[in-house]
């Protein structure tokens, strides 16, 4: 390729302009039959000005795989997560790059945006000043130190008033009433009858963690919590609409109690998978009954879960265990989390796209899984002792999976 065209793509992309098809498939090209991270790099990066942010992040993964200690590549990484939003993952990356430079101004502004956003005024005001020390002339760290300067700090608020668990459920009891939605207690979860006739599972522990950490009122929140459980139907009778939600869940053996009616099967190592329908608030698992109406097989509706999770695999972090708290690792430590955050990381382990990215890190070994907590899934080399040790201490939550398995060429076994 042209050295001098070649040049003109690389700076378009550091403008932040998108590039045509043609030309990012010519600097995919040039990456390809070139050494080193520069090129990679910037192709990640005109993923990221096209808006295609999940497209880099195996790139930008992959790319730290490869050259652990590059700075700019923790930084384009840091760039992905926080385009999807990702915040707290962007922010440990940024760590990562501060770690093997400390005092990169670039990390340093970032950080400072983030803290800012937050309204941690004085840790945004320490990133600045850090900032201005590497470099008195950057214009951008100069700006935010005048946004910080200007900004009317507000005193801290006064503690909220916040109505205990059994208030909360008493509250959002009595609301389903008056809106003549069928409702019953079951365990820690509510079972609602949807306009649609299928059962919702709903998860009260989680919808009072969520309200706890809200600022509105208990009334006003309640009232709209079922103003969206009644809109939450429909979904049954549209088969694609269902498909696209559709996501595999592993449970316990005799989990079938507390989600009656719900869909599923005998899963591996005495688990059952059920199937969920992805949803950001509710945890909802997909009802029997609404196979029907929907024209579905309960062997199609396997099929289609699990070639949507195949689709998302979750990436693989280094942990520690630290006085019983889960923690990321700035380096290799023998423990990795499969760490989607969305619940389905346990059932990610049975996917052959997770399995290979598994590989790249433990390489091809019999693993130790700890399933203990639904946000993660732990695993470490099944040869590894102290690191098994770890994950036996570590215990479950209650909702998660107890006891430890092995995952090796057999699949998924109980230890």
């Amino acid at each position: 390729m042209d050295p001098t065209f070649l040049e003109q793509l690389r700076r378009k992309v550091e403008a932040g302009e998108t590039l045509s098809h043609p030309e990012l498939d010519a600097l995919r090209s040039a990456a390809r039959d070139t050494p080193g991270p520069t090129l990679r790099l910037a192709v990640a990066h005109a993923l990221v000005n096209a808006g295609a942010e999940r497209e880099a992040l195996p790139l930008l993964e992959s790319l730290r795989r490869d050259f652990p200690q590059d700075v700019q590549v923790r930084l384009g990484l840091a760039r992905a997560l926080l385009g999807l939003e990702r915040m707290g993952d962007g922010e440990a990356v940024l760590r990562e790059a501060l770690a093997l430079n400390p005092g990169d101004p670039e990390a340093l502004k970032v950080l400072a945006v983030l803290a800012l956003r937050r309204g941690e005024h004085g840790r945004a005001r320490a990133y600045v000043v850090e900032a201005l020390e590497r470099d008195p002339f950057d214009e951008e760290a100069r700006l935010l130190k005048a946004e910080l300067e200007a900004a009317d700090v507000p005193p801290p608020p006064s503690p909220r008033a916040r109505a205990l668990r059994p208030e909360f459920t008493a509250a959002l009891l009595a609301a389903l009433h008056r809106a003549g939605v069928a409702c019953r207690r079951q365990a820690g979860a509510l079972l609602v009858k949807l306009a649609s006739g299928e059962v919702g599972r709903v998860d009260v522990a989680s919808l009072y963690a969520d309200y706890r950490d809200g600022e509105g009122d208990l009334a006003a929140y309640v009232e709209a919590l079922v103003a969206q459980l009644q809109g939450l139907s429909g979904s049954a009778g549209d088969a694609r609409a269902l498909e696209a939600r559709l996501r595999p869940v592993l449970r316990p053996a005799d989990f079938e109690a507390q989600a009656v009616g719900a869909l599923h099967r005998p899963g591996p190592a005495g688990l059952e998978v059920f199937y969920v329908l992805e949803d950001a608030e509710l945890l909802r698992y997909l009802p029997r009954a609404a196979l029907g109406p929907a024209g579905l097989s309960a062997e199609a509706v396997d099929a289609v879960a699990w070639r949507n999770l195949e689709a998302h695999p979750a990436p693989v972090r280094p942990v520690v265990v630290d006085e019983g708290q889960v923690v990321l690792a700035e380096s290799f430590s023998g423990l990795w989390a499969v760490a989607g955050g969305d619940g389905y990381d346990a059932a990610r382990l049975l996917t052959a796209e997770q399995r290979e990215r598994l590989v790249l890190h433990a390489g091809e070994v019999p693993l130790c899984v700890h399933l203990g907590r639904r946000e993660f899934a732990l695993v470490c080399r099944e040869s590894d002792v102290p690191a098994r040790e770890s994950l036996a201490r570590l215990g479950s939550a209650p909702d998660g999976i107890s006891g430890l398995f092995r995952l090796g060429a057999g699949g998924l076994e109980r230890l």
